[in-house]
């Protein structure tokens, strides 16, 4: 109790007062929201999805306010592309937190039941995970998808998203706030999402002394964001770390298919964490393939960073030159975010898990091969949190593989791993059930 009132009077917690009161108040709801049944949170998912459609407008205004000091402070290309918002993205949030509705409610689901010799029957049963901060950077939808997947999954959330997005995130929270109070969960339980009102930096680090109002971070954004969290946070952490995602080329694979899946895994939308920032050719894949996705990665304007094999291709090719670059070391740890990627011709599938190894940061592999073999070896020996034969990259997300808007792409090997959808929010509890046993040693 002493640590208790000692921390309530730090200059922290004097300054963020209100963050406070807000985390205690999600705590609270979250208990409720537990003890709601599906139908009262999927109510509140349909008021949301309305209400985010109904006040579209000033949520776009909201944006315009965002992107203009994004544009003032001279933010990448990439970046704005992630924080713009218009009404087709916004009915596509309000479409994905629908689609949320549909989806088999996870909560009080019994995984598994056993009996025991002496006649107990004992099962897992699953459980909300309580209150739940998220922190996360610049894309907007991530205000709808993670409360969304909270409610639906019985779980309180504080939200907390970057300063570059936070006039659009406080509109996206406003309208979710009107849904919530026109919906039929119990007004106790309708509190059960909070926002983090203020652009100062030293929130996140108030936030995550919050142990006992908060059971579990969430942070989605870059290296330096997932560094902060995991070194300040008291509170258990699911990291959502950079995508530094690898296609791997065998001779093997058709040639079409391989300049498909490339250029979708890179160009498609290059700003995001499954985009794909390394490409590695196997020995046998440099004859069929190299000359070939050179040509179509800078024809359709990605700069591409090479290993030594790749460079003296390009310019035997006469690439133009401002199209590609000598690849030094810095280049196989990079997540570009951007129509960029670096090339390296590797020996053999060994030597391209080897750099995946050295170099990846866990989150999505792919291998574009005919050979059964080696595609099923590749599955069997990359431990990343998504891995993928003959696809794209940019399949790694929780909609794409069935799971609904997910929370985020879990890099930490803890009960979760990859997309986080709603069954990734929810912990189990044993149940014991008995006719009168007693144990007796």
């Amino acid at each position: 109790m002493h640590d208790k009132v000692a921390e309530s009077t730090t200059p922290l917690a004097e300054k963020f007062a209100e963050l406070l009161n807000d985390a205690r108040r999600v705590k609270r709801a979250s208990r409720q929201l537990a003890r709601s049944s599906s139908a009262q949170r999927d109510d509140a998912l349909a008021r949301i999805a309305d209400a985010l459609e109904a006040r579209a407008p000033e949520i776009i205004e909201a944006n315009k306010e965002d992107l203009a000091r994004a544009i003032e402070l001279e933010l990448s290309d990439a970046f704005i592309d992630r924080l713009v918002l218009n009404e087709a993205r916004i009915a596509k949030m309000a479409n994905a937190v629908r689609e949320i509705i549909a989806l088999p409610d996870p909560v009080g689901h019994v995984d598994e039941m056993w009996q025991r010799p002496n006649g107990l029957m004992v099962g897992k049963k699953r459980i909300p995970l309580g209150s739940i901060g998220i922190i996360y950077e610049s894309r907007p939808n991530v205000t709808s998808d993670a409360a969304a997947l909270c409610l639906k999954s019985g779980n309180g959330v504080l939200l907390k998203g970057g300063s570059d997005a936070f006039q659009t995130n406080r509109a996206i929270y406003d309208a979710m706030c009107e849904g919530l109070a026109a919906s039929s969960l119990p007004p106790e339980a309708s509190e059960a999402i909070g926002f983090v009102g203020t652009r100062d930096r030293d929130a996140v680090k108030y936030m995550l002394s919050l142990s006992d109002e908060l059971d579990l971070i969430i942070p989605r954004g870059g290296k330096g964001l997932i560094r902060f969290v995991t070194e300040h946070s008291r509170i258990p952490v699911i990291a959502h770390d950079e995508g530094v995602c690898h296609v791997v080329v065998d001779g093997s694979a058709r040639a079409a298919q391989v300049d498909e899946i490339v250029l979708n895994a890179k160009t498609q939308r290059p700003g995001v964490c499954n985009a794909a920032e390394t490409l590695l050719l196997l020995e046998s894949a440099v004859a069929p393939h190299l000359d070939r996705l050179l040509e179509v990665l800078v024809g359709a304007g990605v700069k591409v960073h090479l290993c030594p094999v790749s460079l003296a291709r390009a310019e035997a090719l006469d690439l133009p030159s401002f199209s590609y670059e000598p690849a030094g070391e810095e280049a196989w740890y990079a997540e570009y975010l951007a129509l960029e990627i670096a090339i390296r011709v590797v020996p053999d599938l060994t030597s391209a898990i080897e750099h995946i190894e050295t170099y990846g940061s866990d989150h999505t592999e792919a291998i574009l091969t005919s050979d059964w073999d080696l595609g099923q070896r590749f599955v069997r020996e990359v431990n990343s949190s998504v891995v993928v034969v003959n696809a794209s990259t940019r399949f790694a997300d929780g909609g794409q593989l069935g799971l609904g808007a997910e929370i985020g792409i879990s890099t930490t090997r803890m009960h979760a791993y990859g997309p986080m959808g709603l069954r990734e929010l929810t912990s189990t509890k044993f149940i014991v059930l008995g006719q009168g046993q007693v144990r007796d040693s």
